[in-house]
């Protein structure tokens, strides 16, 4: 099949269209962890603090980083009599919605109100709940009395700010928040927006376009329109990139390593790749509360029996490194003297046998019960990469007796509802993008495994519950010696790779491809992604 050679516009080109891979399941800043949201919203918004592209905290909607050392940030006593920190932010003065309505700590009370709610659905809601007063200062700056005093006491990335004059209507019933939220019922409302750009349009599951925020207070955006179209077949997606249909395909949502590099041998002298290995780390989170997967022995089985190694060589040019915890060895604290389990189909069969799955039957192992060792597995529909991994998998798990299923969903219902709701039986396959040092509280701590009582908030959809790790993040994150530090982020790693609430299969490298004629895009390689700084991208 041949393509046309859509012309380089270069300097005159004001039009962007980016290609992703997923569509939000909802544009809510602080419901459901999805990138597809994070990657659109970063357009739109501004954190108050984010992580550069060297990994530095910085300021973005606050004017200046507290510190303990400039005296924004004052260690204190809380009423419980425990070491926490008060922090003062201010916010800039020319923040405004998009609407015109001043940004004030008005909004950042509200923010507070519906983060605190164990109701609301929002994700992280350890941050809110450890906030236990906030102090309005003036419309523009207020201290945060937080009750712990953690290494990351000045970082506010997850404080996603909320529109108190649109949403107070929607939240006066906290329970039914998440389904009456303004960011969903009315998306392209120009008050959700104050970042440089806002919504203007939006197809559900096709495409998103946003043009210029008037009330954006920073550098002037060079694109008079910008338009996320989302395809989720990613073949299809190099298809529209060829033709002139995409100008880019985004390196946080797109193509997988194995495919850029099969795409580049092609057409190389077409576009710009960068390949940016950072924090993005593809895993298989395990259903604790299925009966199979308790036993540590199967789940020991499961990761001995397939080859990660070959995986990673064969499918991605060993771009992508194989993964023993959830600790990247990009980042400063990962531990390289942990056991790690390498393919062993023998000790896999042998720790099987041990479990009890000892009968085999047609090919499938069974226990003396007569319970075949069944198992689902679940990712992103689509998504090529994935479904070839899921498929070698399978494959050698078959070789052990282990029937594993295949049933994938498209990602908006894959991360609105199965995985958020724990509606996964057995394996779910994605990948978690972090910060540097990020702690796993949500993902790793007991207190954070969603369900109905909670309105599903929290992201330990494995189910994991281990005091001692309970108790290592709650440690990790009070101490502010970073020696100390690395020795408890030692035994959390440790427990990881002994007690396997999930399967690390590798950390990947994000492929971006990119016009020629786009100048300023920047990757980050972890979570605060590229459009976090669009205004900075143009056409020359």
């Amino acid at each position: 099949m041949g393509f046309a050679q859509h012309p380089v516009q270069g300097a005159e080109k004001n039009e962007l269209v980016i290609g992703i891979t997923q569509f939000p399941s909802t544009f809510h800043p602080n419901i459901d962890s999805m990138m597809a949201k994070t990657y659109i919203l970063a357009m739109t918004r501004r954190p108050f603090t984010a992580y550069d592209a060297d990994w530095r905290l910085i300021c973005m909607l606050c004017v200046k980083l507290p510190t303990i050392e400039n005296g924004l940030a004052i260690p204190e006593k809380t009423p419980k009599g425990q070491q926490g920190i008060a922090v003062t932010y201010t916010i800039r003065a020319g923040a405004v919605w998009g609407d015109g309505t001043p940004v004030t700590t008005r909004d950042v009370l509200f923010t507070w109100k519906v983060g605190r709610s164990p109701m609301s659905g929002v994700g992280n809601m350890e941050l809110y709940r450890r906030i236990y007063r906030i102090d309005a200062i003036d419309d523009k700056t207020f201290t945060i009395h937080d009750e712990k005093l953690t290494f990351q006491y000045n970082a506010l990335n997850d404080f996603q700010l909320l529109p108190a004059h649109l949403e107070e209507r929607p939240f006066a019933d906290p329970a039914a928040y998440k389904n009456r939220t303004t960011f969903d019922t009315d998306p392209t409302n120009e008050g959700l927006a104050f970042g440089p750009y806002r919504i203007t349009a939006v197809e559900p599951g096709s495409q998103v376009v946003l043009e210029p925020n008037a009330t954006w207070w920073g550098e002037k955006p060079r694109f008079r329109r910008i338009t996320v179209r989302v395809i989720g077949n990613t073949a299809a997606l190099e298809a529209n990139l060829l033709s002139g249909s995409i100008d880019m395909i985004a390196g946080e949502l797109g193509l997988t390593v194995d495919q850029a590099l099969a795409f580049e041998k092609r057409h190389g002298q077409r576009f710009n790749f960068i390949y940016k290995p950072g924090l993005v780390y593809e895993h298989i989170d395990l259903n604790l509360d299925n009966p199979i997967l308790k036993d540590r022995r199967v789940r020991r089985a499961l990761i001995h029996a397939i080859d990660r190694e070959a995986i990673s060589r064969q499918l991605f040019s060993g771009r992508q490194p194989v993964a023993h915890t959830s600790v990247s060895p990009l980042d400063w604290v990962y531990a390289d003297d942990l056991p790690r389990y390498a393919y062993d189909p023998k000790k896999a069969a042998k720790l099987l046998d041990e479990a009890g799955w000892t009968v085999l039957r047609r090919g499938v192992r069974h226990n003396q019960a007569g319970q075949p060792l069944t198992l689902e597995i679940m990712t992103t529909a689509g998504n090529r990469t994935r479904e070839l991994v899921e498929q070698v998998l399978q494959s050698q798990w078959k070789r052990l007796g282990i029937d594993v299923r295949i049933r994938n969903q498209p990602a908006r219902v894959f991360f609105g509802q199965t995985v958020t709701e724990r509606k996964f039986t057995g394996l779910a396959m994605f990948a978690w993008i972090s910060a540097p040092e990020s702690v796993p509280r949500t993902t790793l701590h007991s207190a954070h495994i969603p369900h109905k009582g909670n309105n599903f908030a929290g992201q330990n959809y494995t189910g994991f519950s281990n005091p001692e790790m309970d108790e290592l993040i709650d440690k990790i994150e009070v101490e502010l010696d970073r020696e100390k530090r690395a020795v408890l982020w030692r035994r959390l790693q440790m427990i990881y790779t002994e007690e396997l609430p999930v399967i690390p299969l590798y950390f990947r490298a994000n492929p971006y491809v990119l016009p020629k004629w786009l100048k300023g895009l920047v990757p980050t390689g972890h979570q605060d992604p590229s459009t976090l700084w669009v205004e900075t991208w143009r056409a020359e």
